[in-house]
């Protein structure tokens, strides 16, 4: 994107985007007035939340006196509060800390949660707004809207799991996942029931293999973005992260909006309605035909593909059409992550461990001193 108005549309258009504008309030809010009051914005948002939670009383429940009543904030109110909460200066390192919550909040297996609801309400757009057009004007935000970063690509290998290894043929790899695909669709169809209300779930991902080297850039820090911004974590704490030498000339595929996305779909599709149908139902509240990316496909045409961040904060969690019948989503993909599908890469300089510590209130990721 080349203006800051458009960045702040890609903001507001998404439910990443939204989370991480409401996460850039709540941190505000914090940094320049750390107590806890009942009328101040954070409380606002805390209870809000919890009364629009699809959870709420069940999965979502306050701590304290069963039979308390809890104060009802209402959506307006928390708009309210916002529109006299002193947005905080921008900073990479507060940049950085509100995409991991936004990120690390993603779930396509049922429906957004209360925040998620609350910063998707009409009461909250206004507000928002101007949140998304003071993160935009930043130059820290530029890098979300950049193409892979070539020289500087980390593969993330979490708590002592199995490095992934360069393949020979990558292609016999996808090829198989093609079938499983293929295979898995044909038993959906036979065996799950096409009521999408129905209570099951199953593969809701639509990114490339795991299987495959996947890597992020390296942020300000000098810390891999993949330590971050990870969707669906298992709480990991330590890692080792591997610097990934790319040739030049490689053909990458580019994710930078939804319609990108969207086109890889239209040109290489694999249906997968009756597997995902429960899934993206619930987080999409679409009822139709979706496709993803036949991979095996893909990887005869590019030899890479990148998620940009921008792209991610727009359009990850939303059903994006991709012709009259069918739509998709892009899900399981951490932003500014790359799928690798070439031989033609390899790992190198030593591994290097980073380690999750305590900071004050808050934890950071640290390198070991005794890694080159």
């Amino acid at each position: 994107m080349n203006n800051t108005t458009s960045l702040a549309d890609l903001l507001m258009r998404g439910p990443r985007g939204r989370r991480l504008l409401l996460e850039y309030a709540i941190a505000s809010d914090r940094l320049h007035d750390p107590e806890y009051r009942e009328d101040s914005f954070n409380a606002g948002v805390f209870l809000a939340s919890y009364h629009l939670d699809p959870g709420k009383g069940t999965s979502v429940q306050l701590i304290g006196d069963v039979g308390a009543e809890i104060q009802e904030v209402t959506p307006a109110e928390v708009a309210a509060r916002l529109e006299t909460v002193a947005l905080a200066e921008v900073t990479p390192e507060l940049l950085r800390d509100c995409v991991a919550e936004s990120v690390g909040s993603a779930r396509y297996w049922q429906e957004g949660d209360g925040s998620d609801v609350l910063a998707a309400t009409v009461e909250m757009q206004a507000p928002l707004r101007r949140v998304a057009e003071h993160v935009a004007a930043s130059v820290h935000a530029e890098w979300w809207g950049e193409p892979v970063a070539e020289c500087s690509q980390w593969q993330v290998e979490w708590d002592d799991a199995p490095p992934h290894e360069i393949m020979t043929d990558p292609t016999a790899s996808l090829r198989k996942v093609q079938d499983q695909i293929i295979e898995e669709e044909l038993v959906a169809k036979r065996e799950r029931p096409s009521d999408v209300t129905a209570n099951w779930s199953g593969t809701w991902w639509s990114r490339a293999p795991w299987e495959l080297p996947s890597t992020t850039r390296t942020l300000f820090d000098g810390s891999p973005a993949g330590l971050w911004f990870v969707e669906d974590s298992l709480g990991w704490e330590q890692a080792d992260t591997r610097r990934l030498g790319i040739p030049a000339g490689l053909r990458i595929f580019e994710i930078d909006t939804a319609e990108a996305w969207a086109d890889l779909c239209a040109r290489f599709p694999i249906e997968v309605t009756a597997q995902k149908r429960h899934d993206w139902y619930r987080t999409t509240g679409r009822d139709g035909a979706w496709v993803i990316p036949d991979w095996a496909k893909v990887a005869e045409h590019y030899d890479a593909v990148h998620l940009q961040v921008q792209a991610y904060l727009s359009a990850a969690g939303t059903a994006i059409p991709v012709d009259e019948q069918a739509a998709t989503v892009i899900a399981g993909w951490d932003p500014d992550q790359t799928f690798w599908f070439t031989p033609n890469v390899r790992y190198i300089d030593e591994a290097v461990r980073w380690v999750l510590e305590e900071n004050g209130e808050r934890t950071d990721w640290v390198r070991q001193e005794n890694q080159p």
